[in-house]
């Protein structure tokens, strides 16, 4: 069994996805709106907007969607984890995420880890970012 991130986006999730596609790269698919048959689509909704999204990397998977009737807020009530194979990969993905965002705990060594850090994204999701305790570059 697994479990998965399904984040719900205020109408820009394909810009989102396809710039974690840019920060994390591996698998992107986009299903919108137009891509259903006339009778599966969302009614009175563009055909822009995105249904489904997946980035699948290695063993990971994130999933998101437009959700029409979003307010445009912040995501709260959860995190997206990353945990990167190296501490430059980690600062790489950390400052990718943070650009355009906001820094919540800037990246340092830990007790725990060789590299955390937690921002919130210019899509208003927030990040954790790590690399584990016997992972080094």
């Amino acid at each position: 069994m697994s479990f998965h991130a399904y984040i719900f986006f205020s109408g820009n999730c394909a810009e989102a996805f396809e710039r974690y596609h840019a920060v994390f790269g591996g698998d992107l698919s986009l299903m919108r709106n137009g891509d259903a048959p006339p009778d599966a689509r969302m009614p009175g909704v563009d055909d822009s907007v995105v249904m489904h999204a997946s980035l699948k990397t290695g063993d990971g998977l994130l999933m998101g969607s437009d959700d029409p009737s979003g307010d445009d807020g912040r995501k709260v009530g959860f995190t997206v984890s990353y945990t990167a194979p190296t501490v430059s990969a980690a600062n790489s993905a950390f400052d990718a995420l943070a650009e355009g965002g906001e820094v919540t705990m800037p990246m340092s060594e830990t007790f725990w880890a060789k590299a955390f850090g937690m921002c919130i994204d210019r899509f208003g999701v927030p990040w954790m970012v790590d690399v584990g305790a016997a992972q080094d570059d």
